[in-house]
């Protein structure tokens, strides 16, 4: 469960392969294949939230620019392919599908300007009479009307193939404050079939020729038609808190508190600003620049350029990630700069996850609905951790110093059991005492079924030679869990060990530890000492430890050797003292038992043992 949900929309990154995009005019458009054809520069922290390992991802273009990397990282979270389901491909409709909402009538456009009878409303409204009127670039509408609008003080009206009525006026010819007072006129008056998705204020400074915008743009949005995300976070008493254009998007509607931002720079400042500050709730963000500045105006050169400033900024909000934040990563709709088109284009969305819930690795293939989002955050924030009820209960073992069955893992593993085998492993370990029973993670459901809470119920995952990937070991130890395994014995990835990826080990363990606990389980590591250089077990004994797992265990009783008590002594001289030693492997007699519990163990794992 999340305490703190940081959602980030680079505003108009599209992955492309919309497959209704011929039907909005946009078949090929591909916004991250442009943005990739600039250079070959990487991309290490988006490539490793998993930008370039989503599926789909077939334009030349991008398959240039991977081949063209010395390397891409693994990705460290999940990662997708998001289709939009909506009727249409503007920020507004794009952020309500995020928020929840799915909108199946597009906004109105208008390819021809505004008509007659709706100017004459706009003008009776605002008191104004309006320049332009028609489909235009936001910087050549100044340059071609800035002039005779400081002659004549009327404000220039424009669109865009977006459903959007922009209005454009100098700041030092119609203040700020006039100019959005007559936007939310105008905002007033398109409504029903002309509820554009946005007003939008367009200031600008300077002189003939010299026209700039400048930041003080401001959206007056069409109020969302029902009920959003934010809207229910806030009214169960979260921080819903806007960075950028969010608050504009949304009408305000659903926020407890607005950043505006100048540009995607002061966004970012902003955003990693807001990770020192302790909140319960949403962080959701906009960075606009990639839409506005580069987007709108073809500028494959700027929109990478403010790619990698972004990238740049991840590695710094990923080293402030707390252990219970979330990061999400998304997007609005595309805007290809390398087309001919100025305009949005109707392109699926990348969703790159990662924090709490979302550290193992996983490619979710492609998502329908933008909606997806709305879900995650939601169970990120709200949902509950259930721990199971085991019988009896974990960790509960109290060993009898007289019994030395008492200290047993009693084991069957073969890989030719059957049902009956497990049956009779249950009975027999009851008759002796032993602390657990340890089988195949197939049989668990009989076994916990067989016990009826007589015996701990143990199973192994990663078994016998840990090189499964860390998703599967990951998922097999939450379900060993909910089918009723108090006790969970992994083998690590001894093939990571030999190649030096100790990180990796570490994460491995520290995910697989985090899925047991919070089931209410224990976790015991195998590292098969029989494998292992000297050097190599203590640095296992170090890692185990900071990977808060309850025991490290010797061997798998399936290598070239079993536990040493030399293992065991040094494991007891090398792991924190929380850490628990279990010896596995060719231990047959009590005596050799006894030994292994004289050095340091507390736990022994043997099938023959009580025979």
């Amino acid at each position: 469960m999340a305490k703190r949900v940081f959602l980030i929309v680079l505003d108009s990154f599209g992955i492309g392969g919309a497959p209704d995009a011929a039907k909005f005019g946009d078949e090929g458009s591909n916004t991250l294949a442009a943005v990739l054809s600039y250079s070959d520069k990487p991309f290490p922290n988006l490539a490793k939230m998993g930008l370039l390992a989503i599926d789909g991802e077939d334009d030349p273009r991008i398959k240039a620019y991977k081949d063209a990397q010395e390397s891409i990282p693994s990705p460290i979270g999940s990662y997708a392919r998001v289709r939009e389901i909506s009727a249409g491909k503007d920020s507004t409709i794009g952020h309500w599908e995020i928020a929840g909402i799915i909108s199946d009538k597009a906004q109105p456009t208008y390819p021809d300007g505004f008509p007659a009878d709706v100017m004459k409303e706009l003008e009776k409204a605002t008191g104004k009479e309006f320049l332009c009127n028609k489909p235009y670039s936001g910087t050549d509408v100044i340059r071609d009307y800035g002039e005779e609008h400081i002659r004549t003080g009327k404000p220039i009206i424009y669109t865009s193939a977006d459903s959007v009525l922009q209005i454009a006026a100098h700041e030092e010819v119609i203040p700020l404050e006039e100019l959005y007072g007559i936007c939310q006129k105008a905002r007033d008056v398109m409504t029903g079939d002309n509820a554009v998705g946005r007003v939008i204020a367009r200031p600008f400074i300077g002189k003939p020729g010299e026209f700039t915008r400048t930041a003080n743009r401001h959206d007056f949005s069409l109020s969302a038609p029902s009920s959003t995300m934010l809207d229910l976070l806030k009214s169960e008493g979260y921080d819903v808190i806007s960075i950028g254009k969010i608050y504009d998007l949304f009408a305000g509607r659903g926020l407890t508190e607005s950043n505006p931002t100048k540009g995607n720079t002061d966004g970012i400042n902003k955003t990693i600003n807001m990770m020192d500050r302790d909140f319960n709730g949403l962080c959701f963000v906009n960075l606009v620049d990639f839409d506005m500045k580069y987007g709108h105006r073809n500028d494959i050169e700027g929109y990478a350029v403010a790619m990698h400033e972004f990238d740049d900024a991840l590695g710094t909000i990923l080293d402030k990630l707390k252990d219970d934040d979330l990061l999400l990563i998304t997007a609005d709709h595309g805007c290809d700069p390398s087309t001919a088109s100025t305009d949005h284009s109707r392109e699926c969305i990348p969703l790159l996850i990662y924090g709490v819930g979302y550290k193992t690795p996983c490619n979710m293939g492609e998502l329908t609905g933008f909606n997806n989002i709305a879900g995650i955050v939601l169970t990120s924030l709200m949902s509950r951790s259930f721990r199971k009820d085991f019988r009896p209960e974990a960790d509960t073992n109290k060993p009898d110093a007289d019994n030395i069955m008492s200290y047993v893992d009693l084991t069957n593993l073969k890989t030719v059991a059957t049902e009956d085998d497990i049956r009779e492993l249950i009975e027999r370990a009851v008759s002796l005492k032993t602390a657990s029973v340890c089988i195949q993670p197939c049989y668990v459901k009989d076994a916990v079924r067989f016990s009826k809470g007589r015996v701990a119920v143990c199973t192994v995952i990663g078994f016998p030679n840990g090189y499964q990937t860390t998703g599967t070991k990951v998922y097999e130890a939450g379900e060993a869990c909910d089918n009723g395994a108090s006790e969970i014995d992994m083998v690590i990835n001894i093939n990571f060990v030999k190649s030096g990826r100790f990180d990796e080990v570490y994460e491995e363990i520290k995910l697989i530890a985090d899925t047991v606990h919070s089931k209410g389980a224990i976790l015991k590591v195998i590292i098969e000492t029989c494998d292992l250089t000297e050097e190599e077990k203590v640095r296992l004994c170090r890692i185990v430890s900071d990977a808060k797992a309850d025991f490290i265990k010797t061997s798998t009783g399936f290598g070239s050797a079993g536990a040493k008590i030399e293992d065991i002594i040094l494991m007891r001289n090398n792991v924190d003292p929380e850490v628990r030693i279990k010896a596995a492997g060719g231990i047959r007699t009590e005596e050799a038992a006894r030994e292994m519990l004289s050095g340091g163990a507390v736990r022994i794992g043997a099938s023959r043992l009580g025979s």
